[in-house]
């Protein structure tokens, strides 16, 4: 039970930090930028939906994720703890990958450094707790 509370915490945590990573990123026009995938600052409300922003997941991934919140609030479920591991291991990779996270990390901004370590904790996080 302990083990399920703390995987609800740490998930919604980063769905927060997802919500404050995608208005951050709208208003400062973060567009994502990964290695061989380039989002446009002018389009960045339509590439969210597929893309992600430079802060936040895409929006699939954003309600996979609070489905299986939602179900794992409910009590017990293996079908939500896997969504959760591979939602939580696919953005911790995501996060790395991305340009505008990497210099966060290295040049720290008031507002998106903490963001940025929020989100990408709480994937790598979620990705470990929801192992069985």
């Amino acid at each position: 039970m302990a083990r399920r509370s703390t995987l609800v915490a740490v998930s919604s945590l980063q769905l927060a930090a997802q919500l404050a990573g995608h208005v951050l990123a709208v208003r400062r026009r973060r567009h994502f930028d990964v290695p061989l995938l380039t989002g446009s600052p002018d389009h960045i409300g339509r590439d969210w939906l597929w893309f992600g922003t430079a802060f936040s997941a895409p929006s699939y991934l954003v309600a996979l994720q609070t489905w299986a919140v939602a179900r794992l609030l409910r009590g017990p479920d293996d079908r939500a703890r896997w969504v959760l591991r591979w939602v939580g291991t696919g953005m911790t990779v995501g996060y790395a990958s991305e340009r505008a996270v990497r210099l966060r990390v290295r040049d720290p901004d008031l507002l998106e450094t903490p963001v940025v370590v929020t989100g990408w904790g709480c994937a790598a996080a979620m990705a470990v707790l929801s192992r069985r």
